[in-house]
């Protein structure tokens, strides 16, 4: 027994009348709305930013709902991981993202260097860095910027 299938005419014209419509992003974003931002959210965050499991700190670093002082605090925090999820989350303020500049990891530095809400001064700070991956991804991302 063959496993291929052969539609007659009128079952191909049925499946093209029959296609769903595809949505543009926006279009399915507004059929899905997120839910809103309460206060018990909030304070979930609050609570899963003093984790002891740093992997749950990511969780919450990576939060675009965060609010600034969670972002200040998670900025000190003691796991690189975790500092490293704030670098490159987009929601951060510009001057929690300024005081990752300074940080003793790389990799922190390296993810700050990527992310394109970073001000231009700390970008500066970034390409003259003494670690030679934060400097080429400085570049990188230059060179992204002249390309588009």
């Amino acid at each position: 027994m063959s496993c291929i299938r052969f539609n007659t005419p009128a079952q191909r014209q049925a499946l093209r009348d029959h296609a769903p419509v595809m949505l543009s992003p926006e279009e399915a974003a507004a059929l899905h709305p997120a839910p809103a931002v309460t206060e018990s959210k909030i304070a979930r965050l609050r609570l899963l930013a003093r984790h002891e499991n740093p992997k749950i700190r990511e969780s919450v670093a990576s939060s675009h709902h965060a609010p600034e002082d969670l972002f200040a605090q998670l900025a000190r925090d003691p796991a690189e991981s975790v500092r490293a999820c704030l670098a490159r989350n987009e929601s951060v303020p510009c001057d929690i993202l300024r005081s990752l500049a300074s940080d003793e990891s790389a990799t922190v530095r390296g993810w700050l260097a990527v992310n394109f809400f970073v001000p231009a001064d700390v970008m500066d700070e970034l390409a003259a860095d003494s670690d030679d991956t934060v400097r080429s991804l400085v570049r990188w991302k230059s060179d992204l910027a002249l390309a588009e």
